[in-house]
């Protein structure tokens, strides 16, 4: 199990510049009004996970996804994941993330900073807003599928995932991504996600497209809108 897109050990974080406003196109306005009615799956949360491969777009579209929620938390599971622990940080979302998002309370972690090789030492806060965003690879995983609201999946090819990837960290990161590839290959191989997925995630020139995904399960209770073109939820 991963959660650290490739490109994040590259480099400290920089403060976020401003950005300006932008309108939600209609398949995120309409999965946002979706996704708030779905009942609850930790404490008073709807947890809703983006899954796909390293180099999907997982992230953009996470941020977006809140931009039309109103400002939900995301949670990025590279602040959970590790060198060490690449997949292996179940034990840790779940003592730091979802035991106090069950209760009720702000979710209180110490994010991986990729560049130092250690965990903090700022704390970071999640708080138990009605819809949170969990973002990463692996995590529409079994372990947390039980606390999952929904689960959406990028649906981009794992090799042009991956190109992506490449061109975007470039040669800097190569050996990292040659390191990569295979733990992701063994972890969906092990535990995957897609088959679980509610709804499918495509990019299309008008923004992205949403559709009913190989599970389904929750997806009755998001049908979802009609609307005209390549940017309706359908």
């Amino acid at each position: 199990m991963m959660t650290p897109e490739p490109h994040d050990p590259r480099a400290p974080r920089e403060p976020h510049a401003p950005r300006e406003p932008r309108t939600p196109s209609a398949s995120l306005t309409a999965l946002a009004a979706a996704l708030r009615g779905l009942p609850p799956s930790c404490g008073p949360v709807r947890l809703i996970a983006v899954d796909g491969h390293a180099g999907s777009g997982k992230s953009t579209f996470a941020r977006r996804l809140a931009e039309a929620l109103g400002g939900a938390p995301v949670l990025r599971l590279d602040d959970i994941a590790s060198h060490d622990q690449l997949f292996d940080w179940t034990e840790r979302l779940r003592r730091q993330v979802l035991d106090p998002l069950s209760r009720g309370e702000t979710a209180r972690y110490a994010a991986y900073d990729w560049p130092e090789r250690r965990f903090g030492p700022a704390e970071q806060a999640l708080p138990p807003a009605p819809v949170v965003i969990v973002e990463g690879v692996g995590a529409g995983r079994r372990a947390l599928r039980g606390h999952l609201a929904a689960v959406l999946w990028m649906d981009v090819p794992r090799g042009e995932a991956w190109q992506r990837g490449r061109r975007r960290d470039g040669a800097v990161q190569r050996d990292f991504w040659d390191g990569w590839e295979p733990a992701e290959l063994r972890h969906f191989t092990e535990d995957p996600s897609r088959p679980f997925a509610d709804l499918l995630v495509r990019q299309c020139p008008e923004g992205y497209e949403v559709l009913r995904g190989p599970s389904g399960a929750s997806a009755g209770s998001l049908v979802i809108t009609q609307g005209e073109g390549p940017s309706a939820v359908r």
